[in-house]
């Protein structure tokens, strides 16, 4: 997979959680993901198509989502109600159109769907790629949480 692709959507997502939560985030080591298993315990995934096609999923913790939406809303929230959610359906959206605006300004033009929502302990995530996923932790001082992005080989 080429690095190209996966560099804007490690900056989107540092920018967005700065921008939209006033939250700090660090990235780890990125890996290759080898099972479907979720990071975390809510996420959002979205298509992506264009020159090429693959998918975004970011899965976070309950701790770390929850932080994230009280800073976004100004209020405490302790639990992974329908509002977080939806906040992470946005939040993903949001990455996914700033890594896609970076891309598209080194000419790789990318659309993407609808973002989905899972949660659940042990939930899966199906990337709509038969290509490698790499997988990009990331930790907040609230909790943890994992960005994973694949595109077709």
């Amino acid at each position: 997979m080429n690095v190209e692709y996966i560099n804007p959507f490690l900056k989107a997502t540092i920018n967005v959680l700065k921008t939209m939560a006033f939250t700090d985030a660090v990235s780890g080591k990125p890996f290759l993901k080898k099972d479907q298993l979720a990071g975390g315990d809510v996420s959002g995934v979205i298509g992506i198509t264009g020159e090429t096609e693959g998918s975004l999923s970011v899965s976070f913790s309950a701790a770390s989502i929850c932080f994230i939406v009280s800073n976004m809303f100004g209020e405490k929230v302790t639990a992974i109600t329908r509002e977080v959610q939806d906040a992470v359906g946005e939040i993903t959206n949001m990455i996914s159109g700033d890594a896609r605006r970076e891309l598209a300004e080194k000419g790789i033009v990318l659309t993407a769907g609808i973002p989905t929502v899972i949660s659940g302990v042990n939930h899966t995530i199906k990337h709509m790629t038969n290509g490698p996923i790499i997988a990009i932790p990331f930790s907040t001082k609230a909790g943890d949480f994992i960005v994973e992005v694949g595109f077709k080989s």
